[in-house]
C-alpha cells in the first residue's frame, strides 16, 4: 500500500475570498484521506495513524468519516456486511473506523463526526429534503450542485470545530476519511463537495492524501517500494517523489504511525499546510515501546470468542482490540479461537458432527471464554451452552450485552430448574421471562430506538470483582446498545441461586453488572466496555478476563484496592526501562506507582524474551497471519500479525 500527499493548486481569487476567517479566529487545517483501486486498503488505519502522528507533533486533532451510503447511520446494517457498529457516548451508531480514530487519538467523537448521504438528505439540521419542503430555497430548483454540496461543506466546517479531546476550543487539524473508492457513483457528490471545499478554505489549509495499491509481483504480502518504482509513480501521477509514502506489512498496526514518521510523512503534510517551524518533532516513545512489546510477546493466552458473526472478524473489531490491549498489559500473546455459537448446539451434532467436535474442542482448550453482544435467536442456545460450560468448569467468563443475558438464562435453567426460562426476545410466550423488552423501546422501528450511548452504572458493593477492577469507584459510565434487559421481578430468585447483581442504573431497577459468587471470574455486563478500551488504557473488565485466564487476577485485584487507576501489569516494566510512564502519569520515576501485581523486569523478560516452552503451541506463517502447528487449532489465529491487530 502506498499513499501520495498532494497540494491543491488554487485559484488565488477564490482562495482569498473563501478562506477568510473572523478576526482573531485561527484557521482550521484539513487533511483528506481517499482511496483507490480496491476497497479495504486500510484508509481507516491510515487516517488514524496520520492523526496520531500530527498529535505527536503537538497539534490538536479531530476526525470525520464520510460514508456515502444512503443509510442514515450504521445502526441497522448487518455486521457481516459492514463490520461492527461502533457506539459513541452520545448514542451515535457509526462506522467502525470511528473506533479506530478514538483508540489511536484517545478522543471522544460525536454522531455528527460520521457523515452519510442519508444524513445529508434527510436526517440533520442540514437535511436538504426538509429544507426544500419548508421553502428555504425560495422556489429554486434544488440540485446536487450546489445544494447538496453546500450542505456537505457546511457540515464539515461545523463538526470540525467541536472539541473532542476534553479541551475547550476547536482542534488545529481535522482528518477527513472519504469511505469507498474513488469512482463510486455514490461518492461523486462528496468528491465534488470536497473539491469545492479545498478552494473554500484555501490551498494552505487543505492537504489530500490518496491511498492506493501498487502490486509487486512474485512477492507474498506487501513490501517497501524500490526507488525506481517511486520515480515512475512520481512521473505518472504528478506527485513529488518525497511525498510518496510506502505502507507495507508490519507485525502489528501500531507500527503504521512509526512508518509514517520514519518516512517523514508529517513534514510533507506540514509543507502543504504551511506549518513548517510551528510544530515539534513527533514524540512517539511510549507508542514505539508498546509496538515493540507486541512483537516480543510469546507466552499465549487463548480466548474462545463464541458468537454469531464469526465469519467476519471485523464484526467484533472493538472486542478484539480490547482483548489485545488487556493481553499486552498482562505480558501475554493473544490468540482468539473463533467459535460459531451454532456449532455448539445439538442440532449441529446431528447435521455436521465434525463442526460440532471442532467447536467444542476449541471451547474446551480455551483459557477464557467471551460471549459478545448480538441480535436475533440464531446461535443463542450455543451461547447458553458456552456460559454453562464456563460456569461448571470454572473457566474465566465475560458476557457482554446478550452475553450477560444468556448467562442469566443459563443459571435460571440449570440452577433454579426453570427449564423454559428464556428471553422474551426469542420466546415471547415463555412463562419465565428472565429477559424482557424495555418499556421505552420500539417494536416497529429498528433504527435509533434502542437504549444507546453512555449510561451510568452504580456499584452496589465494593466487595466484588467488577468494583475492584474499576478502582473501587462508586459509579462508572459505559456505552450501551440494547432493547432488552434482565427482568427485575426475577432478580431476587436469581440472586438466591448464586448470582449477584453488583451494578445497577440510577433507579436500581435495571441490572447492569452480574457476577457469579464463588467463581474465579464470571462476569456479565449489559453495556459494551470494549468501546472505551484504549492502547495503554485497557478496559477494566477485559483486563480482568485476561488476568484471570493467565493466573494474574489475584495480584491485579490486590493492586486495584490500593490505587484508583487500572494497572498496566507486566507491560509497565518494559515501559519503565525506556523512562516512559503510561497513561499520562508523572515522568518523575520516584513518583511512579510500582506494578501492583509485583511483576518484575525479570518476569516480563520471561514473558517476552524466552522461547515458547515445551508443550506450548509453535507457530508457522500462513499468509498474513500466524497459525499454530503442533496442535489442532481450527479457527485459531494470532491477531498480532499482518494488519489484524
Amino acid at each position: 500500500m502506498v499513499f501520495f500527499v498532494y497540494k491543491r493548486q488554487s485559484n488565488n481569487y477564490t482562495e482569498k475570498v473563501g478562506g477568510l476567517k473572523e478576526e482573531g479566529e485561527e484557521e482550521m487545517k484539513y487533511v483528506l484521506v481517499t482511496g483507490g483501486v480496491v476497497s479495504g486498503l486500510g484508509k481507516g488505519v491510515t487516517a488514524s495513524s496520520v492523526g496520531l502522528l500530527l498529535k505527536a507533533c503537538g497539534l490538536r486533532v479531530t476526525s470525520i468519516k464520510i460514508d456515502p451510503y444512503l443509510n442514515t447511520d450504521a445502526g441497522t446494517m448487518s455486521p457481516i456486511e459492514h463490520g461492527e457498529v461502533f457506539v459513541l457516548d452520545d448514542g451515535g451508531e457509526v462506522d467502525l473506523d470511528l473506533g479506530n480514530y478514538e483508540r489511536f487519538l484517545d478522543i471522544k467523537l460525536t454522531r455528527d463526526n460520521n457523515i452519510t448521504t442519508g444524513k445529508i438528505y434527510q436526517a440533520s439540521e442540514y437535511e436538504v429534503i426538509d429544507r426544500e419542503r419548508k421553502g428555504d430555497y425560495l422556489g429554486k430548483t434544488v440540485q446536487v450542485v450546489p445544494h447538496i454540496t453546500d450542505a456537505i461543506q457546511e457540515w464539515i466546517e461545523r463538526v470540525a470545530k467541536i472539541p473532542v479531546d476534553g479541551e475547550s476550543g476547536a482542534a488545529d487539524v481535522c482528518v477527513i476519511e472519504l469511505g469507498g473508492t474513488i469512482g463510486d457513483i455514490e461518492s461523486m457528490p462528496f468528491i465534488e463537495a470536497l473539491g469545492q471545499f479545498s478552494y473554500r478554505v484555501g490551498s494552505n489549509n487543505f492537504c489530500l492524501i490518496h491511498v492506493s495499491l501498487v502490486p509487486v509481483l512474485r512477492v507474498v504480502g506487501e513490501q517497501a517500494l524500490e526507488e525506481n518504482v517511486k520515480t515512475k509513480v512520481s512521473q505518472f501521477c504528478h506527485v513529488q517523489k518525497e511525498n510518496i509514502i510506502t505502507l507495507y506489512d508490519v507485525p502489528n498496526i501500531w507500527h503504521i504511525p512509526l512508518l509514517l514518521r520514519d518516512q517523514k510523512a508529517h513534514e510533507a503534510i506540514f509543507k502543504v499546510l504551511n506549518l513548517q517551524g510551528l510544530t515539534k518533532d513527533p514524540e512517539l516513545e511510549e507508542w514505539t515501546s508498546r509496538a515493540e512489546i507486541c512483537d516480543k510477546l510469546h507466552e499465549p493466552v487463548r480466548i474462545s470468542m463464541v458468537g454469531k458473526y464469526t465469519s467476519l472478524a471485523d464484526a467484533y473489531l472493538s472486542v478484539q482490540k480490547a482483548l489485545v490491549h488487556a493481553s499486552v498489559a498482562c505480558g501475554k500473546k493473544l490468540f482468539v479461537d473463533w467459535v460459531s455459537a451454532e456449532d455448539l448446539e445439538e442440532a449441529t451434532e446431528k447435521e455436521n458432527p465434525d463442526a460440532y467436535k471442532a467447536a467444542w474442542k476449541l471451547l474446551k482448550g480455551a483459557d477464557g471464554i467471551l460471549v459478545p453482544g448480538g441480535f436475533g435467536d440464531r446461535g443463542v442456545q450455543g451461547k447458553i451452552l458456552a456460559a454453562k460450560y464456563a460456569r461448571e468448569k470454572r473457566i474465566p467468563f465475560l458476557g457482554i450485552c446478550l452475553g450477560m443475558q444468556v448467562a442469566v438464562i443459563e443459571v435460571a435453567r440449570s440452577v433454579l430448574g426453570l427449564k423454559d426460562a428464556h428471553s422474551a426476545e426469542f420466546d415471547p410466550d415463555t412463562k419465565n421471562p428472565c429477559v424482557i423488552f424495555m418499556p421505552e423501546g420500539s417494536k416497529t422501528h429498528m433504527g435509533g430506538t434502542m437504549r444507546v450511548g453512555s449510561r451510568r452504572t452504580y456499584f452496589q458493593s465494593t466487595d466484588c470483582k467488577s468494583a475492584k477492577l474499576y478502582g473501587n469507584k462508586r459509579f462508572i459510565d459505559e456505552r450501551h446498545r440494547h432493547r432488552y434487559e434482565v427482568n427485575p421481578e426475577m432478580v431476587a430468585r436469581l440472586e438466591n441461586s448464586g448470582l449477584s447483581f453488583t451494578g445497577k442504573d440510577e433507579t436500581g431497577q435495571r441490572m447492569e453488572i452480574v457476577e457469579l459468587r464463588n467463581h474465579p471470574y464470571f462476569i456479565g455486563v449489559q453495556f459494551h466496555p470494549e468501546f472505551k478500551s484504549r492502547p495503554g488504557k485497557p478496559s477494566a473488565l477485559f483486563l480482568g478476563l485476561i488476568a484471570a485466564a493467565c493466573g494474574q487476577l489475584d495480584n491485579l485485584l490486590q493492586g486495584s484496592e490500593s490505587k484508583r487507576n487500572v494497572p498496566n501489569l507486566a507491560a509497565n516494566d518494559m515501559l519503565s526501562q525506556r523512562n516512559i510512564v503510561p497513561n499520562g502519569a508523572s515522568k518523575d520515576m520516584s513518583q511512579r506507582t510500582s506494578v501492583p501485581n509485583g511483576a518484575s523486569n525479570h518476569m516480563f523478560k520471561a514473558a517476552c524474551g524466552r522461547n515458547v516452552p515445551n508443550g506450548a503451541a509453535k507457530a508457522y506463517h500462513n499468509g498474513a497471519v500466524t497459525k499454530f502447528a503442533n496442535r489442532a487449532q481450527d479457527g485459531a489465529y494470532s491477531i498480532f500479525n499482518g494488519m489484524h491487530l
